[in-house]
């Protein structure tokens, strides 16, 4: 899968119009390196790829441990004051959004509503 940064800079635009996003970014899982970034959560979001790209592989790791076989959609991470939601990208080799929500503004349902209707746009590249 190729991906063109014009649909990746849209896509990312479209995460940022969720209610309550301050951040988002398109990383690889395989290689761990951030493909896209949009927004200002406040902190790097080109180490924040990088770091998660080890919380994706280590929940792949348990799935393996476990004999789950399913596929992971999403991975929430809940703080105090923000939301870090990991949606996998469907039918990529590793790719996932890496989307950062303010608790305060965000509705987490539909926030993961969107980001499952956005992932429908990685098949057009």
């Amino acid at each position: 899968m190729t991906i063109v940064q014009e649909n990746l800079d849209q896509i990312m635009t479209e995460c940022l119009s969720i209610a309550g996003a301050t951040g988002v970014a398109v990383g690889d899982a395989d290689s761990g390196m951030c493909l896209g970034q949009k927004g200002d959560p406040g902190f790097s979001l080109d180490v924040a790829v990088a770091v998660n790209t080890e919380v994706v592989r280590a929940k792949k790791g348990a799935m393996r441990s476990l004999k789950i076989s399913d596929q992971i959609e999403d991975i929430l991470i809940t703080l105090g004051r923000e939301y870090h939601l990991i949606r996998l990208i469907e039918n990529s080799s590793g790719l996932f959004i890496y989307l950062v929500l303010d608790r305060a503004k965000a509705n987490l349902a539909m926030a993961r509503h969107n980001l499952k209707d956005l992932e429908k746009s990685f098949g057009t590249f």
